[in-house]
């Protein structure tokens, strides 16, 4: 029998589509396939408990005479003091911290990429008065400028995700400036100035797809402070208002029975741990995996 010829691994790779190689590299790597299932379990638990409960029978409705339960068969996760099933309410709670999270980061990430590849590709005036601003801004403690916010505009969902997301533009600003510094000499990007495209074309079509990779990085790190600090609001009062089911205001909840009901405080702190754990695992796997400097390593 002839032994079969061993393929070299660049020739493997030069096989794969660029895409098709970084999803081969995450998939090398536990931790963020970890990340990613539990990441994908949580998003269809919020998806399925709006289509599973009731939210103004089962979710926010009160029974009085099922107060303070311990977790037991009927109710796994306990009730709350007014009666409320605890695991149907942080199953519901995924949908709005989830998307607390998400929709902020989008925020902060549509301004500071905007400003950072204005930034970074311009120079000059424009750019220092852009990074300058966001020193300020970066200067001030993100959870003081998040009470300042929602203390000015009031208690809502909507301020809730400005607040958090304004405190997360100056890390976009400073990632996607560093990397359009990186890019906006390279050759690609000179025979584009030298065909006469429009400096909008050439940041939207060569500079800005070029730099995604960081980007793609620091937002899912983002969403998983994004949770924290909405949860941190939330347990401090200037969150999501009650008796919506978001996880840091049903901490706030649970904080006065500690001693006695600690099961209020413990999973709700159980799903953010898990929630934000999942989402830096996967980061750190992105990061790997985007890196250039490890293609054809692994």
């Amino acid at each position: 029998m002839t032994e079969k010829k061993r393929v070299p691994a660049s020739r493997r790779y030069a096989k794969r589509s660029q895409t098709a190689e970084i999803w081969h590299r995450l998939c090398k790597n536990k931790g963020a396939m970890l990340g990613l299932l539990i990441m994908i379990v949580i998003v269809c638990i919020a998806i399925g408990a709006g289509f599973l409960l009731d939210y103004d029978k089962d979710v926010i409705g009160q029974n009085i005479s099922q107060r303070l339960q311990h977790p037991s068969w009927a109710h796994p996760m306990g009730t709350d003091a007014t009666g409320r099933d605890m695991m149907y309410r942080i199953f519901y709670g995924a949908r709005y911290s989830l998307s607390i999270g998400i929709i902020s980061v989008l925020i902060a990430l549509v301004i500071g990429v905007t400003l950072g590849v204005i930034a970074g590709y311009c120079g000059g005036v424009v750019g220092e008065i852009i990074m300058r601003g966001s020193d300020a801004v970066a200067a001030i403690p993100s959870i003081l400028m998040a009470i300042a916010i929602v203390s000015a505009f009031g208690q809502s969902m909507l301020n809730l995700m400005l607040a958090v997301g304004v405190t997360s533009v100056p890390q976009f600003i400073r990632i996607t400036h560093a990397a359009t510094l990186t890019v906006r000499n390279q050759e690609y990007v000179e025979a584009s100035r030298c065909l006469g495209l429009h400096q909008w074309q050439i940041i939207l079509f060569h500079v800005l797809p070029n730099c995604l990779s960081p980007i793609i990085v620091q937002t899912t790190l983002r969403v998983a402070s994004a949770i924290i600090s909405a949860s941190s609001l939330s347990f401090l009062g200037l969150g999501v208002p009650a008796p919506m089911p978001e996880w840091g205001g049903m901490l706030s909840a649970g904080r006065s029975y500690i001693r006695t009901h600690s099961y209020l405080t413990l999973f709700p702190g159980l799903a953010i741990m898990i929630t934000v754990l999942a989402l830096n695992l996967l980061g750190d796997g992105l990061r790997d995996a985007l890196d250039p400097k490890l293609k054809g390593k692994k």
